[in-house]
């Protein structure tokens, strides 16, 4: 940890109990601020002069990568790394979230909470990611890392005027919706993370936060 120069650590009160968010940010340049702003008018046409986001609602993901170190290094360059050959395409931004758990239930900040971060398509204008490290059967997601879950979502619902709370695997029941703002009609790709289980056992004990349900996933 001493590698990573100065790292802040804030105690923030949700629901009645203390949290720790461990501040380790991924680089944050004029190439970074300038690839997201392209996203926006790119992706969503939408021009803008600053990189901030309305945030509406919260995305659950997991990151097949087994560890914390490694996930770190995959959203921290500016520009998408050779091996996603899939998205390059699209755009060059990199992959990011806003907030990493680790298996031991650590919450981590990538970056500022209204900042775009790149990790759901046709979503991204308005949503916070919120990435788990691992969901393999090797490394499955843990019991820890559904508690911080938890406790995130609502620090985050009780900070932002949230409407959903979604796992990535239910994105494309946006489509249509008025929070879909996705340009092209192809660029979809298929997400499993982070599964039912994992949301049903989120959404169960943030069900007082009354988030709006999914639309309905309309056929193709």
């Amino acid at each position: 940890m001493h590698r990573l120069g100065f790292i802040l650590v804030f105690l923030l009160i949700s629901c009645s109990t203390e949290m720790t968010f461990v501040e380790r940010p991924i680089i944050f340049d004029a190439q970074r601020v300038k690839l997201t702003k392209e996203y926006l008018k790119d992706r969503y046409q939408l021009e803008r002069d600053s990189i901030t986001i309305v945030p509406r609602m919260i995305v659950l993901h997991h990151t097949v990568i087994p560890t914390l170190d490694k996930t770190f290094e995959a959203f921290n360059a500016p520009t998408l790394p050779n091996w996603r050959p899939d998205i390059e395409n699209v755009s060059g931004l990199n992959v990011s979230s806003q907030f990493v758990v680790d298996r031991d239930g650590t919450i981590y900040r990538l970056m500022p909470e209204t900042y775009m971060a790149r990790h759901v398509i046709g979503l991204n204008h308005c949503a916070i990611g919120v990435e788990n490290v691992g969901g393999t059967p090797e490394f499955p997601l843990t019991k820890a890392q559904v508690k911080a879950n938890i406790k995130l979502v609502h620090y985050l619902a009780k900070k932002y005027d949230i409407d959903y709370l979604i796992g990535h695997h239910e994105y494309m029941a946006f489509e249509g919706h008025e929070l879909w703002l996705e340009v092209d009609e192809g660029y979809r790709t298929k997400k499993t993370d982070p599964g039912d289980k994992f949301m049903q056992k989120v959404r169960k004990a943030t069900k007082r936060l009354n988030f709006k349900p999914l639309p309905e996933i309309k056929p193709h």
